[in-house]
């Protein structure tokens, strides 16, 4: 082999050799951060690191109890870097307590001084009404689909048809109600008050979170919580919306009522916690390194010429 592919090797374990210190240094870096900043704040890749920025809480499909949305924005809301928060809705609804818990966690957010808008997308309907409540202001499509302020509590009644087929279920319960309702019997008058005495307190409860929320009295809301739907325009003529509009107008807001720049960069709001996105920020990190330095390597020319 001649003496320029030895120095070729020699320069390439030299380089290796480099790029394992550096990676080491890397990782000492991150266990330095982690120290300082704790794992669920200020992590890299968190927004404290950054400059200023608007959070945009995406919430669609079914709404749920989410414990990673509700930390995110209670991190959020701590973050000196996040500066207001859009709330972008596009949802038919969801689950009483989802909805409640998600509404609580934005108030909480708003309790820090930072602004909240909510614009609504196609549908913010139910449960997704209730999270809007919690917004300073609210902002919908002319054709946006809201409302829907009720509870629904469903069950279906299956006896006959297992009757037909020769299957009789045996159920031993603790008292006359822990079986109401159930597939395999009908639903008692008794069940069914028991029941609607449940749904009535739910049902009372939105209510008075929309009364709250748009400062309305609770007989208006009441007039209107049956259930049925509204368009963009009717609710804001109800008062159910602040005005016609999307994102844009919400910077528009931002800026004019709230002193947040519409230049300010809009993120969405991170929901990993602060050890996942430290994880990442690790291997991203070693892996840059060990591609630039073992990959970026010069090609080794003397290697692929033929031996002598």
């Amino acid at each position: 082999m001649s003496l320029e592919a030895d120095l070729l090797i020699d320069r390439r374990r030299l380089k290796r050799r480099l790029a394992f210190w550096r990676v080491a240094a890397v990782l000492l870096g991150v266990l330095a951060l982690f120290a300082v900043f704790g794992p669920g704040e200020g992590v890299p890749g968190g927004a404290v690191l950054g400059r200023g920025h608007v959070a945009r809480l995406p919430v669609s499909g079914f709404i749920s109890d989410d414990r990673r949305t509700i930390e995110a924005l209670d991190r959020a809301a701590r973050d000196d870097a996040v500066r207001a928060l859009i709330v972008s809705i596009d949802s038919p609804g969801g689950s009483v307590a989802g909805g409640e818990a998600l509404h609580a966690a934005i108030a909480r957010f708003r309790a820090h001084g930072k602004p909240v808008v909510a614009v609504m997308g196609g549908t913010a309907a139910s449960a997704g009404l209730m999270v809007a409540m919690a917004a300073e202001r609210v902002l919908a499509r002319e054709a946006t689909l809201t409302g829907s302020i009720g509870v629904l509590l469903q069950s279906f009644d299956a006896s006959e048809l297992l009757a037909r087929l020769g299957v009789r279920p045996e159920t031993l319960v603790s008292g006359r109600f822990k079986n109401q309702p159930s597939p395999f019997q009908p639903l008692s008058e008794e069940g069914r008050a028991q029941l609607m005495r449940v749904v009535a307190d739910m049902h009372e409860q939105f209510v008075a979170i929309v009364a709250q929320g748009r400062n309305l009295p609770l007989e208006r809301v009441r007039e209107i919580a049956d259930g049925r739907v509204f368009t963009g325009r009717q609710a804001l003529a109800l008062g159910l919306v602040d005005a016609i509009g999307g994102e844009r107008e919400a910077r528009r807001w931002l800026a004019a009522e709230r002193g947040v720049p519409e230049e300010t960069p809009v993120r969405a709001l991170d929901v990993r916690s602060g050890g996942e996105r430290l994880l990442e920020w690790v291997v991203r990190s070693v892996t840059k390194t060990l591609v630039s330095e073992w990959l970026a390597v010069d090609a080794p020319r003397a290697l692929w010429q033929p031996l002598p």
